[in-house]
């Protein structure tokens, strides 16, 4: 089988971008050719170069809409794909998701797409919203299958009407394993606290640090793992509520798996997400998890099992959860293991590429291997 995976941005490390090395390599592993196109240059290359996993840099495709270079980006994505001649196309993201459905159906080529996330939610303006579900389901009729990351993507779509329920297809993410030395211990104290996400509007960091400012009288350290436009307004932020010399900006880290495990408990504040992997790096470390009930980040946090789910976007509900585990060394313990057993269960990177191949051949009328 030979597949063509696409994907926008080169520039920004992500979930959708770790996803799909992640996927390109398993399938090359199995056998399999896999190249991947991707918009413009930069660390996301990087990673597929150094997993072994082909690519393409396409010059036209960025992330921002503009017409004539989107224009240009179709153009550039029928050359690179005329070239590679793939059984499949594989899109991925928004953006590269509209214009290669569009240009693997101009070459007759099967194609399916994952969201990671649609730009039809809440986070829209409802008049971009409205244009937003009409492209998508446009572009709907020009795939075979849209692969949703959970189950919460799928009824998202289904609400929307962007697709029939026939074509929407759900698999989990999934992440790799770790070796048993980088297993967190949670009920060590003092606690340190873990998040592991974009210093970017959607993930909230503000909340989380008026959370912990109302509990200065705890003993808590923090970790925030990532980097992005906003980061510099959240170290402020951090000295004008005096956390500073509590809360360590480590910025982008390739492999969070030794950060999470020194720490005792993991949070998550974003106001929407997907499936974030970050949480799924959690269970697998065994740890505790305090999040948003976004997305579909109660499809992997059992409330009050693997750790606590709160609303979105206030402070309040989320310090109350945080303040309850850092009391409770036991309590932490227990939904640490909780938590790895749900990675253990249903989060394996091997559970998302099994299902993954499956799709492939059945696409193809093929037998999976």
């Amino acid at each position: 089988m030979k597949i063509a995976y696409l994907i926008t941005r080169a520039d920004a490390v992500g979930g959708a971008s770790i996803h799909v090395r992640d996927l390109a390599r398993a399938m090359l592993a199995r056998g399999h050719q896999a190249t991947v196109l991707l918009g413009g240059h930069g660390p996301v290359a990087e990673q597929l170069a150094s997993a072994g996993v082909p690519y393409v840099s396409l010059r036209c495709l960025e992330r921002r809409i503009h017409p004539l270079g989107d224009l240009r980006a179709g153009a550039e994505i029928v050359t690179a794909l005329r070239a590679l001649g793939p059984d499949l196309v594989s899109t991925h993201t928004a953006k590269a998701g509209w214009i290669g459905r569009a240009a693997a159906r101009r070459l007759g080529i099967p194609a399916l797409y994952t969201p990671h996330g649609w730009s039809i939610g809440s986070r829209m303006s409802p008049r971009l919203g409205a244009i937003f579900s009409l492209a998508e389901r446009v572009a709907a009729k020009w795939c075979a299958a849209i692969i949703c990351v959970c189950e919460d993507e799928k009824r998202l779509a289904l609400s929307k009407e962007v697709a029939p329920a026939e074509k929407l297809l759900v698999v989990h993410n999934g992440v790799g394993d770790i070796a048993s030395e980088l297993r967190a211990r949670p009920a060590l104290a003092p606690v340190r606290i873990c998040s592991i996400a974009r210093f970017a509007s959607p993930k909230d960091h503000r909340t989380l640090l008026a959370a912990l400012a109302a509990l200065r009288s705890q003993p808590w350290e923090l970790d925030l793992v990532g980097d992005g436009p906003l980061e510099a307004e959240m170290r402020g932020l951090a000295s004008q509520l005096g956390l500073a010399g509590r809360v360590r900006f480590l910025g982008y880290v390739a492999d969070p798996a030794p950060v999470l495990a020194g720490a005792q408990l993991f949070v998550l504040s974003s106001r929407s997400e997907a499936f974030p992997r970050s949480v799924l790096e959690a269970l697998r470390a065994g740890l505790p998890v305090v999040a948003s009930a976004v997305g579909g980040v109660g499809e992997a946090v059992t409330d009050g099992v693997n750790g606590l789910l709160v609303p979105a976007g206030n402070p309040a509900p989320l310090a109350s959860a945080l303040q309850r585990l850092l009391g409770d060394a036991p309590l932490r313990e227990s939904m640490g293991i909780a938590a790895r057993a749900a990675y253990e269960r249903r989060f394996r990177l091997e559970y998302m590429v099994e299902s993954t191949a499956a799709i492939y051949a059945t696409l193809l009328g093929r037998t999976a291997k």
